[in-house]
This record gives C-alpha cells, sequence and structure tokens, in this order.
C-alpha cells in the first residue's frame, strides 16, 4: 500500500510530464511520456470564466465615439437626416444605441425602404469608414439604422462585456426594425438588412431563422462557421468570447452550441433573397471558410442566394481581401475604387433595387 502511495505522489508531484498513447486503429499504440511546455500552455488556453472576458480601453473608445459622433455630424448636414438614437432589445429589454440616417426630403407616409446595416467585429462599433457607402444608401431612397448591439466599443465596459457572440446580438440587430416602425415613411414592406464580416455573419444568422420580418439581406465576406473559424484563428481568437455566458469553452466542449452560432448549419431555412460575396485573398474571414457559406447556398437555395467569388480583388488594409469593397479614405473619407470594389456595390445596389424597391414614390398594396 505504501508503495502504490509512493507512485502516486510522484503522479501529482511531475506536472510537465503528460502520459501519452501512441496513434494507430482503434487508439492502440505504445505509450509514451512528452515533456509539457509550459509557454505553449498558457499560449494555448482558453478560460470558460466569464470574469476573464477581456474589457475595453473604455475611455479611448468612448473618446473615439464621440469623434466619430462629430464627423458624422459635420459631414451629413446638408446631405442627409442624422440622428443618434437607442431602442431596446426584444431578447432582453437592453438599451441599444444606434445611428439613424435618412433623407433629408421625406416622401411622406410608407414612401422610404429601410435597412438595418449591422458593423462588423467582435468588439467594434460603426466607424467613419461607413460613410460614403451609407450616403450613397440615403441618396437612393433608403433610411438606414446602425445598431451598436452589446459588445460593441465605444458605450463603456458594461457594454463591452455583455457580448453574446452569435446569440443575443443577433437579436439586438433585428430589435432595430422596432425603432423603424415608429417612423411613419419608412415602409416595413421593404425592409432589408446587410453587413461585411461579423455584419454578414448577423445577416445570415437573421436571414436564415424560422421567423424574421426581412425582406432581403446582404452579407459580405461574412464569418460563417465558428468551428472551422477556431481551428484557423486559435485561442487568441477564442479569448475574445468563449467565456462569455453561453458559450463558456471551445466547441468540443459545447459542440451544439457552436453549431447554433455558426450561420451556415441554418442556411436551408433561407425564405428570403440573400446577397453573399466573398474574396479568396481575405486573411481575416479566410475564404476556405466562406466557400462553405457559398457552396452551401447555391446547393440549397440556388433561386434566392446570389452568390459571387471575387478572385484576389485588390487589397486594402492588413487583412488583405477581406476589405476589398470597403475601401474609403481614412481622410476624405471618399471611396478608393477597384474594379471590384466597383462591381460588388453595382450588384449590391442591384439586388436591393429589385428586392425592396427604393425608388417607389407610393407603396403598393
Amino acid at each position: 500500500m505504501k508503495y502504490f502511495g509512493f507512485i502516486a505522489l510522484v503522479l501529482v508531484w511531475t506536472p510537465l510530464v503528460a502520459q501519452t498513447t501512441g496513434g494507430g486503429r482503434g487508439g492502440q499504440g505504445t505509450q509514451g511520456r512528452v515533456q509539457m511546455d509550459t509557454a505553449r500552455a498558457r499560449q494555448l488556453y482558453v478560460s470558460k470564466d466569464p470574469r476573464d472576458l477581456p474589457t475595453c480601453n473604455c475611455e479611448r473608445d468612448i473618446a473615439n465615439k464621440r469623434v466619430a459622433d462629430s464627423i458624422y455630424e459635420a459631414r451629413s448636414k446638408g446631405v442627409m437626416e442624422f440622428r443618434k438614437v437607442t431602442y431596446k432589445s426584444r431578447v432582453d429589454g437592453m438599451e441599444v444605441p444606434a445611428y439613424l440616417f435618412a433623407p433629408l426630403q421625406k416622401r411622406g407616409a410608407r414612401g422610404h425602404a429601410a435597412m438595418v446595416w449591422v458593423h462588423g467585429g467582435v468588439h467594434g462599433d460603426w466607424s467613419t469608414s461607413y460613410f460614403p457607402f451609407v450616403r450613397e444608401a440615403v441618396q437612393k431612397g433608403y433610411v438606414i439604422i446602425t445598431p451598436e448591439y452589446r459588445g460593441s466599443t465605444g458605450f463603456g465596459e458594461a457594454h463591452y462585456l455583455a457580448i453574446d457572440y452569435g446569440g443575443k446580438e443577433v437579436d439586438d440587430a433585428i430589435s432595430a426594425a422596432d425603432y423603424l416602425k415608429t417612423l411613419p415613411y419608412v415602409d416595413m414592406e421593404r425592409l432589408g438588412m446587410m453587413g461585411w464580416s461579423h455584419g454578414g455573419f448577423i445577416t445570415a444568422h437573421t436571414l436564415f431563422r424560422d421567423e424574421h420580418e426581412f425582406k432581403a439581406g446582404a452579407a459580405i465576406v461574412p464569418v460563417t462557421n465558428l468551428i472551422f473559424r477556431l481551428s484557423f484563428k486559435g485561442p487568441s481568437y477564442a479569448r475574445a468570447f468563449a467565456a462569455q455566458t453561453g458559450i463558456q469553452g471551445l466547441p468540443f466542449e459545447n459542440r451544439d452550441e457552436y453549431v447554433k452560432r455558426s450561420p451556415v448549419f441554418h442556411a436551408h431555412k433561407l425564405k428570403v433573397p440573400i446577397l453573399v460575396h466573398v474574396a479568396t485573398n481575405d486573411t481575416d474571414v479566410n475564404f476556405e471558410e466562406d466557400q462553405q457559406m457559398v457552396y452551401t447556398l447555391r446547393a440549397l437555395k440556388p433561386d434566392l442566394a446570389e452568390t459571387k467569388i471575387y478572385v484576389d480583388p485588390a487589397p486594402w488594409g492588413g487583412s488583405v481581401g477581406h476589405a476589398f469593397s470597403r475601401r474609403v479614405d481614412p481622410e476624405t473619407l471618399e471611396r478608393v475604387d477597384s474594379p471590384a470594389q466597383i462591381d460588388s456595390w453595382n450588384l449590391t445596389w442591384a439586388f436591393f433595387q429589385r428586392t425592396l424597391r427604393p425608388d417607389l414614390l407610393a407603396p403598393v398594396r
């Protein structure tokens, strides 16, 4: 008995040595001993405790948001209506801030199509780089609302740490429709949604729900499959949200939840038109992830899905092709067009022209 106790004591006090079983069929193989690399272990560690979620540089983010507010206010004068608004999330009543953009001259009751435009980023916000595109949308007659869903930056730590990746953030974005319903000049029968990257992820999630009020949507370079994505991005990406309430772990620990929060697995539910554009040289949402969405939609929903793969479009920013259709000069806030950007936007506006009819002066009933 003392002998076995000694062995147990030795095993307890040798944490850097792990017993392993070699590969082979049925898990058969020779046993060996691997010296654990503690530095690598720390690098790979992902906490399940919500208290370990990383926080924001909140004062900096709030200051940056004030700057963005002032830029939008100044540049919108004489061009379009600009307002900061809030509304309540349908899922739990949380206050969600947003920008509202609308034509200066309204067309009367239900005279305008509208769009919920969702920003990207695991933690991000509606930045000034969207300006030339939202201006184009308003000039075409759209009313635009931009939800700063839970987890967004610029609204303090509580809002930031409320992140619910692929969960309640989707409800926050959908709930922007409730604010649009209060505007008599918005025709809720011509309501769309769009977004890039994480905004495309939320758009796809919305359109793949069993019930929603949106008539069409565009998901550009969208996050598609969280299980696959984490295998590419690794622990540093997972730490931003894996400990959040509702997930609290990695895919092998909470597989059903990751499937639930990955839109590609729900594409079969699509009932309205969707446009998806992706880039082969995207180093954020890698093409290997996005091709899953494109090929799934082409196979299951060919009559509803309009998809295009851009082969190595002109890069922009550190993620190469990820921002291929968001090429904007940071000083002038004007488009820096490339052939792919022009083509993508021409197709996007044509898609929404067919599905939302922003040119209608009076709704057809």
